[in-house]
């Protein structure tokens, strides 16, 4: 049976293949996790469809490199072929079924070095998360004995310093000594932030990729990263549009009978990079609070819309620029002022 198209749905240990020939002849199969390279070695090049995850892009190299075609699929593009009940058969077939819809979209696979750069920014995501509940707790407890900052990450030292200060009197022993355990948390976190950043913003600099991203207003060293370790092959957008709806920064639609309705923004497509836009887009507006003249766009929409609302609108508007410099090339250049 010589099969043509297999569904593989992954799993910790036991993996489910649902393969098809071209006499629509099924395959069914469990394989152990140590058995699937050595299944897929002794088969004839086929196309393997898989449901796009964390292990996903290491299986889509291995089984590349056995010379299939592998194409990665997001879960939730696969769920409507899912028959009644949910089996891990199930899931291969549908699987199987899904990658050979022509309308179908693909996740391109990720190479170990990009793989490496989302590692690293997500190491990075979960210690500023793991920082600010310490800091939050932190001013929580000491408020509890009347002392209290400003806010703001630069007034943390403030409170590690009194925690740290063995003479003050206003807070007792016992707390003292926990909360000792809250600042070498925090410093930990300070540390493993610091050290993950410079090694981004040092790669950043001898990226010939990451120097044109960060020539874009609101787009940092860190941003840039994002973007290249998450958008593997923008050019499988069509468009900048496309890009962002991908982001989940344009407008959610639900329209029928012939009238359009726009909601908020969808939400959909990487957290972390749609926040690493926004936190920038908020930034440049910040700053054009106090030169207004720098961008003419985001000053009249701020003249009528919420500033959050503009803070998404211009991080959309980054996105569709980042798109258009990693498929056409070039940096950003800022359009000159009508006299």
């Amino acid at each position: 049976m010589k099969t043509t198209t297999i569904g593989l749905d992954l799993a910790k240990n036991v993996f489910q293949v649902h393969g098809v020939d071209e006499a629509d002849r099924v395959l069914r199969k469990k394989l152990r996790r140590a058995e699937v390279l050595s299944f897929f070695g002794s088969l004839p090049p086929a196309l393997v469809g898989i449901e796009a995850c964390g292990g996903a892009h290491h299986w889509a190299r291995e089984l590349s490199k056995l010379g299939h075609d592998v194409r990665l699929m997001p879960p939730a593009y696969v769920k409507p072929y899912v028959k009644r009940g949910k089996t891990d058969a199930l899931d291969a077939e549908a699987i199987c079924e899904a990658v050979t819809r022509p309308t179908m979209r693909f996740v391109a696979p990720k190479s170990e070095e990009q793989q490496s750069s989302g590692v690293e920014l997500k190491v990075r995501q979960l210690l500023v998360q793991q920082r600010t509940r310490c800091v939050n707790a932190l001013r929580g407890h000491l408020a509890e004995f009347g002392i209290v900052a400003a806010k703001g990450m630069g007034k943390v030292s403030e409170l590690v310093a009194v925690v740290r200060d063995m003479e003050d009197n206003r807070l007792p022993h016992a707390a003292r000594e926990a909360l000792l355990d809250l600042a070498r948390q925090i410093e930990a976190a300070d540390d493993g932030i610091r050290r993950l950043e410079t090694r981004l913003v040092r790669r950043s600099r001898t990226d010939e990729r990451a120097r044109r991203l960060a020539t874009i207003p609101g787009v940092g060293a860190i941003t840039a990263a994002a973007l290249q370790a998450t958008a593997v092959d923008p050019s499988a957008f069509r468009s900048a549009r496309h890009f962002a709806a991908w982001l989940g920064l344009t407008p959610r639609a639900n329209s029928s009978g012939g009238k359009e309705r726009r909601g908020g923004i969808s939400k959909q497509g990487n957290r972390m990079l749609r926040s690493l836009l926004v936190l920038g887009a908020t930034a440049q507006l910040r700053y054009l609070r106090t030169a207004p003249e720098r961008a003419e766009w985001a000053s009249r929409l701020l003249a009528r819309r919420p500033f959050k609302v503009v803070a998404v609108a211009l991080a959309n508007k980054m996105a569709r620029i980042a798109w258009a410099l990693l498929v056409r090339g070039g940096t950003y250049r800022m359009a000159a002022s009508a006299s």
